[in-house]
């Protein structure tokens, strides 16, 4: 990694680092990027490496090293697809995020890192997942992002740092303050490496993380640009001060550096005040680089193929059976009914649906659906609907029409829950126990069901009273509607399917 103090050598265990995960911390301008740059070119020769990078500083590798560059502005069934070839094939690559604002950077790195995760068990090698600017992606409280982005987001990363090491994903992580990271994804590194910071609570931070008294946090703050304090399995066993060394490439952006003013004109204000002929020919909008055209998915798919050894490459390529061509309900049909497989499975609620969205895209394929695959959103709406278990009588009335309209008040996780409720008033069913809405919601938690309920209720979608035998009603005001009584603490008979198999 660089020189220690003394000029001996400052080395890092590739191997103990796979097993343990990294932690870089230091504020803008300290070196944090140099640092990351110098470790992937120091490994790229031993390990695959995965480049989460939101600036575009990264792309630079790919012309020394050979990494493929991804453009993180494709939908999100595209960016865990590659991801998931990615790992098939034992490529090192750079996803590039650089044009993307805020929440589309979070949701691209999370399908992208969900990808990753969710690969076969035949393709878990050894990754090295760099994340730079990690707190953008795993921040300790909401921001300006929707709630669904934020946790979709927090989600892959607690999943690479939390679990992601018996599926060979190594998290090695930067970020310019511990207090913006959120404190499960930071807590899972057993190494660290801390820049120069300012912030106090920065500096106890870091100093209770390197089990230094907090009396030598000020050390931070005299830091120099590209020095750094080491400690862990794959550094050292006790904090080590140590000079990060130099690199191969360089970033696309540099630190700002004084230039001297152009010859000053006689003439100024006629200069700034006298427009261009040309000013009025061009058309009123914002002043802003336009983000490279993202490559197409067959550019990246040939890359990676050549990448293959060439015992692994088909012999010939077998010429390709046109898709069939299906009317619009034929599609549907055939959709509804890969779907109904995959719900039909009682352990299906329990799966995240990530999980189950991968598998049916590739059950799709199987079948060789024509037409562009269903993104995620339209899924979880189908998969809500398909599990209230509303018949089509139902579901073409009135009534059900306007359910839809306020499910749309609910977040995505929680409509398979509202949608189910809802159904069983219009139905006059008796109210779904707590284990029956706690296997709606995909958890075994009898004490969140109640909670969602509550929820609901603050909401003013429904009210929730009792009968005189103090089984539980549930009633929808807006259309006039409740369940029959029904017992909290009824077993639900999905879970006892599934206790009996």
């Amino acid at each position: 990694m660089g020189t220690l103090t003394g000029g001996d050598p400052a080395k890092l265990d590739i191997e103990e680092l796979l097993a343990t995960r990294l932690l870089v911390q230091g504020n803008s301008g300290s070196g944090k990027s140099h640092l990351l740059r110098r470790l992937l070119e120091q490994s790229a020769p031993w390990v695959q490496q995965v480049v989460i990078d939101p600036e575009g500083d990264f792309v630079t590798l790919a012309d020394k090293y050979g990494h493929v560059v991804v453009d993180g502005e494709r939908t999100e069934a595209e960016l865990a697809g590659i991801a998931n070839r990615i790992r098939k094939n034992r490529v090192s690559c750079v996803l590039t995020l650089e044009g993307l604002d805020l929440e589309e950077q979070m949701r691209a790195a999370a399908a992208f890192l969900n990808g990753l995760f969710d690969a076969d068990r035949d393709y878990w090698y050894p990754v090295l997942v760099v994340v730079d600017e990690a707190q953008m992606f795993a921040p300790s409280v909401g921001g300006d992002v929707s709630e669904d982005a934020r946790k979709m987001s927090l989600g892959a990363m607690t999943n690479l740092m939390c679990r992601g090491r018996k599926r060979g994903l190594a998290g090695v992580i930067a970020t310019q303050r511990l207090a913006k990271l959120a404190k499960n994804v930071a807590a899972e590194a057993s190494n660290f490496l801390m820049g120069r910071t300012f912030l106090d609570i920065d500096m106890a931070r870091a100093a209770d993380l390197l089990g230094m008294d907090r009396r030598q946090a000020e050390m931070f703050r005299d830091l120099k640009r590209g020095n750094f304090v080491a400690l862990g399995p794959a550094l050292s066993r006790r904090p080590l001060p140590i000079i990060i060394g130099n690199v191969e490439t360089s970033a696309r952006s540099s630190s700002p550096k004084l230039m001297p003013l152009p010859d000053a004109h006689l003439d100024v204000e006629g200069l700034i005040f006298t427009p261009d002929p040309e000013e009025f020919t061009r058309p009123l909008t914002a002043n802003r680089r336009q983000a490279p055209a993202p490559r197409p998915t067959t550019d990246i798919l040939a890359e990676l193929s050549r990448s293959t050894p060439a015992s692994l490459q088909p012999a010939a390529a077998e010429p390709r059976t046109p898709l069939p061509v299906l009317t619009v309900e034929e599609r549907e049909d055939r959709l509804m009914a890969v779907m109904a497989e995959i719900l039909d499975d009682p352990q299906s609620a329990y799966r995240t649906d990530a999980v189950l969205y991968q598998d049916f895209l590739v059950r799709a394929r199987m079948r060789r659906l024509p037409g562009p695959p269903l993104s995620l959103s339209d899924f979880r709406r189908r998969t809500a609907i398909a599990r209230s278990g509303v018949d089509a009588a139902m579901a073409s009335s009135e009534a059900w029409t306007t359910v839809l309209s306020m499910s749309n008040s609910v977040s995505d996780d929680l409509q398979g829950v509202f949608l189910m409720m809802a159904k069983a008033a219009l139905g006059g069913e008796p109210c779904p126990s707590d284990a029956r809405i706690a296997r709606a919601y995909g958890t075994h938690s009898a004490r969140r069901a109640r909670r969602l309920l509550g929820y609901f209720e603050e909401q003013g979608l429904v009210v929730v009273h009792s009968d005189f035998t103090g089984k539980r009603i549930v009633a929808f005001p807006e259309l006039q509607a409740e369940t029959a009584p029904g017992s909290a603490e009824a077993p639900d008979e999905g879970d006892l399917k599934i206790a009996a198999e």
